[in-house]
């Protein structure tokens, strides 16, 4: 197997361990967006503990990029490993843009601020647009992958 082909599993693995939390978040939504203030701070208990899938994200942008140089002679898998970089980039970006500062506004859905409604808003919404960056993404390292050529 070449390089790129070991790059190209550890982007698609990541990506798809990216998608897990991404697609939680984006399928409970028309569960929780409605729930009162006392039912809505219990159920965000359950994702206590789930900031380590940042992790998986850094690594997902980063095995992209590497993807990206390796493949770099072949424009268009190139193309679709650097777009899913980018796509990585903007779910992260996305998250410190709105989701970080309302878990940090609520102490991580502890607290109960005055435009906690707000809040919830900005986090759930922000969560199903990272849901669906984190799938293009997964479909551009695919696409990637697919379009390499292949030893014989």
């Amino acid at each position: 197997m070449r390089p790129a082909s070991y790059l190209s599993l550890a982007a698609l693995v990541l990506a798809a361990l990216a998608l897990v939390p991404a697609g939680a978040h984006l399928f409970a939504l028309p569960n929780k967006i409605g729930l009162t203030q006392d039912d809505y701070f219990t159920v965000q208990g359950i994702y206590r503990g789930w900031s380590l899938f940042g992790i998986v994200l850094i690594g997902s942008l980063a095995a992209n990029l590497a993807l990206a140089v390796a493949l770099r002679r072949e424009r268009v898998p190139c193309l679709f490993a650097a777009a899913g970089a980018l796509l990585m980039a903007a779910v992260l970006l996305l998250f410190f843009a709105f989701i970080y500062p309302a878990n940090q506004a609520t102490a991580n859905w502890t607290a109960v601020p005055e435009n906690w409604d707000m809040l919830r808003r900005q986090w759930e919404y922000g969560h199903a647009v990272n849901a669906v960056l984190t799938f293009a993404a997964f479909i551009c390292v695919a696409a990637s992958a697919l379009g390499t050529r292949r030893e014989i």
